[in-house]
């Protein structure tokens, strides 16, 4: 058992009987619920669930409702305590959360199995969880705040560069053998092996390999990390051949067991994909625009409608500065894989919700897997503190808000609605999405009532990359990059604030 500071008691009623619950520090931001449940609660529980069972259970050769009560416990005794006892757990544990005004991040995490553990009528039954919660701390002035607000005017190069982006996923695409060219995509198999096993701990039949824009310097993502010379490796490849890259699990990965361990990446290229961009007569003929100046005003206006989000991004990015900065308490001393997965998971929905592009996507979460043990602690403060601010100002969600963000969202990326929401229910998404939006309706509220500052776009890069520059020079952790013969390793720059 973990060593405990604080320790309390209580006895809590379920009905006419009495759990006890034990409370004790387990770490940072992380108690230990030890409870007890009595043993008439359980003989009631039994009783309840095979009375239950002997009215539903169908038996050769009696009657429904008509099995004997012995029989019934030799069939399905074992499922039945099973099942009671799992129920008798979540009930318990909901209702110690409630007595004792606790705020879980996350799902508990049992000391011992609960597999281990034998209901027996006649004897209590205890069980200890650990459960990270949200820490309590004083807010600081939420009024008044000094912030700047970038002020970007669309220009004709803009809505050039939108167009072209849009030619382009309105493309038609064509199978290609070899000399490979950035956006083409590559299609085979692709294992994953750590520390030289004998066996693969990730296989992906039909995995997708974009190869990397040429700004980004070859630079680009393959199974969620980040490669310096993927590119290069993609354009010299042809359909048939096999690539194998050797790195280093980042230190912020999700799972822990590939922190920090040699990865090797090995992608049979089965098929090559290229596509030739549409022209914009063919966009305005598909969508009944009329003319290509009437689809230049509809991308003018879409760019002004992304360049507010953006606005409200970077004006939301130095509250959280803000807050991060006049807020303290203490944290984990080492983030959970569960907690790194909800930054990350945090992380993908904030920039669909920002209308980026599935490969965008997934490249800036390979990115954010190679910050520092630092940052990702930065990350995970800040979620607390945006939680704990939107019971501040008492924020909830309702279905109309959830169902306003989804259909925004699957306009951007060109879906139905519906169908975006059931694949976010899929995925278990739909619960951290409802988070988000209540976390942005939470540093409005400060945002409203802040002082702020116009600023162009020019002064506001030169800050963005002078924050860049500040941040390699502040030990930046270096990023993992293929092992290959002359490749070098690029700093990560840490990002503080959108630039425009």
């Amino acid at each position: 058992m973990a060593d405990a500071t604080v320790a309390t008691e209580s006895t809590e009623t379920t009905d006419e009987f009495v759990n006890t619950v034990v409370i004790e520090d387990a770490g940072p931001a992380k108690k230990r619920l030890t409870i007890t449940i009595p043993p008439e609660a359980i003989a009631e529980k039994i009783e309840d669930s095979i009375g239950t069972l002997g009215s539903e259970a169908s038996v050769p050769g009696f009657r429904r409702g008509k099995a004997p009560r012995a029989l019934l416990e030799r069939r399905f005794g074992k499922a039945v305590r099973n099942e009671t006892k799992n129920q008798l757990v979540a009930d318990a544990y909901a209702k110690a959360l409630e007595a004792h005004s606790l705020r879980p991040v996350g799902n508990p995490e049992p000391v011992e199995s609960l597999d281990e553990i034998e209901l027996k009528e006649g004897e209590a039954l205890t069980f200890s969880v650990d459960v990270e919660i949200v820490p309590t701390f004083e807010f600081p002035a939420l009024e008044g705040v000094k912030i700047r607000k970038p002020i970007v005017d669309i220009t004709g190069e803009h809505i050039d560069a939108e167009i072209e982006s849009q030619l382009f996923r309105a493309g038609t695409p064509e199978p290609r053998e070899s000399g490979f060219v950035e956006n083409d995509r590559l299609v085979g198999r692709l294992a994953v092996t750590r520390n030289d096993e004998d066996a693969p701990f990730f296989v992906e039949e039909n995995g997708i390999v974009v190869v990397p824009p040429d700004e980004d310097g070859g630079r680009g993502p393959i199974v969620g990390l980040m490669i310096d010379d993927l590119g290069p490796r993609l354009k010299e490849a042809k359909v048939g051949d096999t690539i194998t890259i050797e790195t280093t699990g980042p230190d912020a990965h999700e799972r822990g067991d590939l922190r920090g361990q040699k990865l090797t990446i090995v992608f049979a290229v089965r098929e090559g994909v290229h596509v030739i961009p549409a022209t914009p007569e063919e966009i305005v003929e598909r969508f009944g625009l009329g003319s290509v100046e009437n689809l230049r005003e509809q991308v003018r206006m879409s760019l002004e409608h992304r360049r507010d989000q953006e606005q409200r991004t970077a004006m939301r990015e130095q509250i959280h500065e803000y807050l991060l900065e006049h807020i303290d308490f203490e944290l984990p001393e080492k983030a959970s894989e569960a907690q790194v997965s909800r930054t990350m998971e945090r992380q993908r929905l904030e920039l669909l919700y920002r209308g980026r592009s599935a490969e965008q996507v997934e490249a800036a979460v390979a990115q954010a897997r190679e910050s520092s043990e630092a940052r990702i602690r930065e990350r995970l403060k800040l979620q607390f503190i945006l939680f704990r601010l939107g019971d501040h100002f008492d924020i909830g969600v309702d279905e109309q808000e959830l169902n306003g963000a989804v259909a925004m969202m699957a306009a951007q990326h060109n879906t139905r609605p519906a169908k975006l929401k059931a694949d976010l229910a899929k995925a278990g998404r739909l619960g951290e999405l409802a988070s988000q939006i209540r976390e942005h309706k939470a540093v409005d509220r400060v945002v409203e009532k802040a002082d702020i500052t116009d600023v162009s776009a020019e002064e506001w890069n030169a800050e963005f990359a002078a924050k860049q520059e500040a941040g390699d020079g502040a030990g930046a952790k270096k990023k993992p990059s293929a092992k290959k013969t002359g490749s070098k390793k690029t700093t990560t720059k840490k990002k503080t604030q959108s630039k425009a």
